[in-house]
């Protein structure tokens, strides 16, 4: 898993400018961003459950961080960062509920099978309109075979 530093920031004065734009930050992260509600230790995975009631199971012995928990150190993981990590303040532990699903190759496959699936079945204007000229000309050419 890739671990980021975090970095020192400047102090900013608070103002209702810097507030309302820090609102609108928030506000568009949580519609569009991961979502999780609650974890759940169930042996030996993480049982990560969403905003639309999906949920994951995340194997712990896959993750570096979890290596020294035991189980009454699962129990006080919990959901932080408006959903977005699983967190344990007694060992001063935030990971990215992104991250720890990114670093699992089959899940990866998954999603990228999803999105390819779904972007195949959109339509642009230009999808449309050589559709339908390949129409007028009877129909998608068929491929030229190749004779030796």
């Amino acid at each position: 898993m890739k671990k980021i530093q975090a970095r020192m920031l400047v102090d900013r004065p608070v103002t209702e400018a810097v507030l309302d734009e820090a609102i609108q930050r928030g506000q568009l992260r949580h519609k569009v961003g991961l979502q999780a509600t609650s974890v759940t230790f169930v042996d030996p995975c993480l049982a990560v459950s969403f905003v639309d009631g999906s949920g994951v199971l995340l194997p712990v012995r896959h993750y570096a961080e979890f290596d020294d928990f035991d189980v009454d150190d699962f129990a006080n993981l919990e959901v932080g960062f408006s959903g977005t990590a699983l967190c344990h303040e007694g060992k001063d532990l935030h990971v990215s509920i992104a991250g720890m699903i990114s670093a699992s190759k089959p899940l990866m496959d998954m999603a990228a099978s999803v999105i390819a699936s779904r972007n195949g079945r959109q339509s642009s204007a230009a999808k449309s309109e050589a559709a339908r000229a390949n129409g007028r000309k009877g129909g998608r050419p068929r491929k030229a075979e190749v004779t030796d």
